[in-house]
């Protein structure tokens, strides 16, 4: 590496972008500063409105070789921030308390990096991808006929962690995070005077049924691994003391630390809404939401990464288990071999989507040198 990036600059990116977020699907001047930070950077193409406000930076080598994409994410959260340092967002009730910002300014220093040290073999593109909070961002960008016309031979993406040591690599083979899904029940009966309720159907019994069955759901012994559905929320009727409720409805996330069993919990849960719904005469609604596949982590991948933080003396952390919270780069790695990995944010920092939360800016360096030195071992590979 002959010469490194300008952390000082990537550090201003990243309080720039702090100071301005923005909700998904709404990265439009997110996007802006991203682009005009990147074509300073002269990449040998670069491609905007991907999956809506996306962005590809790419840089390519003279010689064949892999292409290697790095992703990192855009969006930011509808949360009030805490903090009242100088670049504190300037929008009332939004702000990155995912680490967005910093996970961007990252992909800028490897764009940096890449400007100053071109690859030799193959292309880098480096995805800066709108929309993850939602869980549209990653199936939008993959089914953008841009983006289809991409070459893609490997995809990476880190997530900065608080509760790991700072700057730490933080790793697992194969599951890395949940699959989980968001399902919406209605129950549809019919609506009578609070006095004569044997004139309608109320739902109230088998919505009480529903929640009770789901919540003890992950307790059957049909699933392979750990599973959990989680309530929250449901609604009954109408606040009206002379009325009898016509209508429920319960929404819950369901997480399982594999799609098999992902798949036997969703067979499981419209069993029970559509016996509770026959056995009462009901109308039955359901529909899903925020869709995310387990990630799958690609074992000689994240031996890569090993190898890549031991020659670099970063300090590793191995997962016993996956992390319960999902993430929409699983779309990515169903699609293409790959890796997710974390990067600690510190044992003691405050937790993602906490209002005090903010991204440490010490941590930068060790995310585009991961990312730089995988490309480098990736292309010169036997």
């Amino acid at each position: 590496m002959e010469q490194l990036f300008d952390l000082q600059k990537i550090v201003e990116l990243r309080h720039e972008l702090h100071q301005n977020p923005e909700l998904s699907g709404s990265e439009f001047i997110t996007a802006e500063r991203i682009a005009n930070f990147l074509v300073q950077c002269n990449p040998t193409e670069l491609i905007r409105g991907i999956g809506g406000n996306g962005i590809a930076c790419i840089y390519k080598g003279n010689e064949e070789g892999p292409s290697v994409l790095f992703r990192c994410d855009m969006d930011a959260l509808p949360i009030d921030e805490e903090n009242d340092f100088e670049y504190k967002s300037k929008e009332k009730g939004v702000s990155h308390k995912c680490g967005h910002d910093g996970h961007m300014a990252i992909m800028a220093g490897l764009a940096d990096l890449f400007s100053k040290n071109p690859p030799k073999k193959g292309q880098v593109i480096l995805l800066f991808q709108p929309s993850e909070e939602n869980g549209y961002g990653a199936s939008r960008v993959l089914n953008d006929e841009k983006f289809k016309k991409l070459k893609i031979d490997y995809v990476f993406a880190l997530h900065n962690l608080p509760g790991f040591k700072k700057g730490s690599i933080v790793l697992k083979d194969e599951t890395f995070a949940s699959a989980s899904k968001g399902i919406v029940i209605k129950l549809t009966g019919k609506i009578s005077h609070a006095a004569e309720p044997e004139n309608g159907n109320s739902p109230a019994i088998p919505m009480s049924n529903i929640i009770k069955e789901l919540t003890f759901l992950p307790n059957e012994n049909r699933f392979s691994d750990f599973t959990l559905v989680t309530v929250v929320h449901s609604r009954l009727g109408e606040v009206a003391f002379g009325t009898s409720p016509g209508y429920a409805e319960i929404m819950a996330t369901l997480r399982a630390y594999t799609n098999d069993d992902m798949q036997i919990l969703t067979e499981r849960v419209e069993t029970i809404a559509r016996e509770n719904t026959f056995r009462y005469n009901l109308k039955l609604g359901m529909s899903y939401t925020e869709e995310y596949p387990a990630i799958i982590n690609n074992n000689e991948l994240t031996e890569a990464i090993r190898t890549i933080a031991v020659k670099n003396k970063i300090e590793i952390e191995e997962l016993k288990e996956p992390f319960r919270w999902s993430e929409d780069f699983a779309h990515f790695t169903q699609k293409f071999p790959g890796a997710l990995f974390g990067l600690g944010s510190g044992e003691n920092h405050p937790q993602l989507h906490n209002p005090d939360y903010d991204f440490p800016d010490t941590i930068i360096e060790n995310g585009v040198k991961i990312f730089y030195e995988i490309y480098s071992q990736i292309v010169n590979k036997p």
